[in-house]
């Protein structure tokens, strides 16, 4: 090896360290802003769904084996969708407009780190609601999972998706009250009028094909199918499209989102 290549390994390893700490660095940061108010996040995450999967099991009578796992995975979702795309692009979008990421843009360090903290801030924030959903749906439903190794691909890329739509939101944002409207609505639209407790076939043609453009869609068909059958050839392609979706908004976030409040 000569010396130049010697050189350009030792540099290319280094700057793969640096990558590293820059990243630990940062995800420490957003670990201490949830730390001294998780309590209060997993509380507010899980009230409305299972205020939501309460009612749901008051109002129907005899449900089927099929609607109680789809209640109980919609409203797993709907946690979700609560905190890892409505929380967190208002957040991000405050944040943003408030002038803060203008000291993390001042600094050396990779853009990529900066939002991999923020998307694990949010996996962080959202993992815990999705599984005490789970947990108490099988409690309520006396109902038992069908757990395996495959919940955890399932679930990870499930939230991940979600996260990474609330992370663009809130980059993306031109303002934050338009980013308030905007997750409100779509909060709402995604967790009531795509097939995450209802069945798509019940959907109007129109709300059939919007659907399709919703992780959540295929997150809701891949969980309900795991937990119910075990990995199947439904659960796998469900997955690489939710591998699809976050793979893409990463892009987005990363390529095509600037840091900086506009002037």
């Amino acid at each position: 090896m000569s010396n130049l290549e010697s050189h350009q390994l030792v540099f290319e390893t280094s700057r793969i360290k640096q990558f590293f700490i820059e990243g630990w660095i940062l995800f420490r940061i957003q670990l201490s802003i949830i730390r001294e108010s998780w309590a209060l996040i997993f509380i507010l995450a899980s009230v409305f769904p299972f205020t939501t999967l309460m009612f749901l099991k008051f109002f129907t009578e005899n449900p089927s084996d099929e609607l109680i796992m789809r209640m109980i995975t919609g409203n797993m979702l709907f946690a979700l969708i609560i905190m890892g795309m409505n929380v967190m692009a208002q957040d991000i979008s405050s944040q943003k407009h408030q002038g803060h990421f203008t000291f993390y843009a001042s600094l050396p360090i990779a853009k990529l780190n900066f939002v991999l903290a923020n998307l694990f801030r949010g996996m962080l924030m959202s993992f815990p609601s999705f599984i005490i959903l789970g947990v108490i749906g099988q409690v309520v439903y006396e109902v038992q999972f069908k757990l395996s190794f495959g919940i955890i691909p399932v679930a990870f890329l499930t939230i991940m998706s979600v996260v990474g739509i609330g992370v663009f939101l809130g980059f993306w944002s031109p303002n934050l009250q338009l980013t308030n409207l905007l997750v409100q609505a779509l909060m709402m639209f995604v967790s009531f009028l795509t097939p995450i407790m209802v069945d798509i076939n019940q959907l109007p043609v129109i709300l059939k094909w919007v659907s399709y453009m919703f992780p959540t869609t295929y997150a809701a068909t891949a969980l309900r199918e795991l937990l119910i059958v075990g990995w199947t050839w439904t659960v796998t392609v469900n997955t690489l499209v939710l591998l699809c979706f976050t793979l893409v908004s990463y892009i987005l976030i990363v390529k095509k989102i600037n840091w900086r409040m506009e002037s």
